[in-house]
């Protein structure tokens, strides 16, 4: 296995020292530079080749955006898997981001072990992504939210949380996975138990479910639904119908549950 090179760009000089000294001190990742702006986050890209950088998204000079745009036109191969750190929840700043091409959106403060682990993910090391996980969950005593693991694969597959679709989805694949056998009733119980809960009809939900799929599959990133699931998914040209993707949704989430 290869040491995984990472870059921190954050004008917090702090918290680059801390990610710095916490980065530096796991198996197999290597602090190659440090930068407090985005001018300077994209001289130590070009100095250093990362395979990772960790990107604050409010710097002086250039910010986080203005850091992604510009990566996007330069000629690298492979780029950097970019890791935006902002304290900018926003629906809208997240998209943004999303666009743009980042790995992963973590809003601080955050977990440094799940960064780490973000790290590994980004560079491909899943092998180890996977034994940090283990380890975090060993050393918490519980796993990772049900709904943390959700709204992380919707992040993944580009399904924005402001638009309501999301959160149906999110409701539907919940309501599978607890059981499994609604999937064979979807416009009798699964569709009408969402609709009661969120004070709407069953036909807003279904419709809004299939906003939040054609949202997903019209940002065309084929290589992030295919690694989201595990597997190749249905084609551009052919979206999965609204049960299917709940499907694949909750397939993946329980092989992860129970691995």
């Amino acid at each position: 296995m290869e040491t995984v090179r990472v870059v921190i760009a954050d004008d917090n000089l702090q918290l680059q020292r801390m990610l710095g000294e916490y980065l530096g001190q796991q198996s197999g990742i290597e602090v190659v530079g440090l930068a407090s702006n985005g001018l300077e986050a994209i001289e130590q890209v070009q100095e250093k080749l990362p395979d990772v950088l960790i990107c604050d998204m409010i710097m002086p000079k250039m910010d986080g955006y203005g850091v992604l745009e510009r990566l996007s036109t330069m000629k690298m191969t492979p780029k950097p898997g970019v890791i935006a750190l902002t304290a900018l929840g926003r629906d809208d700043f997240i998209a943004r981001a999303i666009d743009l091409g980042v790995c992963y959106y973590m809003v601080k403060p955050f977990d440094f072990a799940m960064l780490a682990q973000r790290v590994y993910e980004a560079a491909g090391e899943t092998g180890r992504a996977d034994a940090l996980s283990v380890q975090m969950r060993r050393e918490s005593g519980e796993g990772e939210n049900l709904e943390e693991r959700i709204a992380n694969l919707f992040l993944t597959v580009g399904i924005p949380a402001h638009i309501k679709g999301y959160q149906f989805l999110r409701e539907a694949v919940k309501m599978v996975m607890e059981s499994p056998e609604l999937m064979g009733r979807i416009t009798k119980e699964l569709y009408p138990g969402i609709a009661h809960r969120f004070g709407t009809t069953s036909s807003k939900v279904e419709r809004a479910i299939r906003h939040a799929i054609e949202v997903a599959w019209n940002r065309g990133r084929v290589e992030a639904l295919d690694e989201a699931f595990g597997r190749n998914v249905c084609s551009l040209d052919d979206k999965p119908t609204n049960g299917e993707f709940i499907a694949l949704v909750a397939d993946r989430l329980s092989v992860k549950e129970s691995a």
